[in-house]
């Protein structure tokens, strides 16, 4: 098999994998399970507490459920507006590296030479890291929020247990970071070698 062939499969590779990640992230979003809290002993009369980025919802056992978004804005805790912030910069970051990648990829032909096509291609590895490390970020800050309160033996108020959304982000961004790893590699490899040749001459 080409080194060429190999690249570019590896390229396909690397792009379902940060494409999976990017779309396991973005589906974090909505998802109401960041967090979530049982209450009540007798199950008829459990209450179930959770919440996302953007609201608090209860449930009950007959499986009515009510959700109240966060009413101010400039009210907010900054742990709020910093995990908003960085999952928006990952969804956003994403979506440019995907596009950058598919006109770099090699199979598309879309970039011109060779060369511009790995150096676009290696723009797209970095934006995708980018993308994983905001979104890694994210999860990790909340959910040590999380833990630290549950366990906290002076922490007085409601505690909370992690959410599926936050593992959910977390396997999204581990995709990520290591598609764009190995793409950022394999690039970089062709491209910048190419460039450092140049210099020297």
């Amino acid at each position: 098999m080409k080194y060429r062939t190999l690249v570019m499969y590896m390229e396909i590779g690397c792009f379902i994998s940060c494409l999976a990640g990017w779309m396991l992230v973005s589906s974090t979003l909505p998802i109401e399970y960041w967090t979530w809290s049982e209450v009540g002993s007798v199950v008829l009369t459990t209450g179930n507490y959770y919440s996302n980025l953007w609201r608090d919802c209860v449930s009950d056992t007959t499986g009515v459920s009510d959700c109240k978004e966060y009413p101010s804005m400039l009210g907010l805790s900054a742990f709020l507006h910093v995990c908003r912030a960085l999952a928006v910069c990952s969804v956003i970051t994403g979506f440019f590296g995907g596009v950058l990648t598919l006109i770099g990829m090699k199979c598309t032909k879309i970039g011109g030479s060779e060369l511009a096509n790995s150096r676009v291609t290696f723009a797209g590895g970095i934006t995708y890291m980018v993308s994983g490390l905001c979104g890694l970020i994210t999860y990790s800050y909340w959910g040590h929020k999380v833990v630290s309160e549950y366990v906290d033996p002076n922490f007085k108020l409601q505690k909370f247990e992690l959410g599926a959304a936050v593992f959910i982000g977390w396997g999204g961004s581990l995709l990520l970071i290591v598609g764009s790893s190995v793409m950022i590699y394999f690039s970089g490899k062709e491209g910048l070698r190419t460039k450092l040749v140049n210099l020297d001459i």
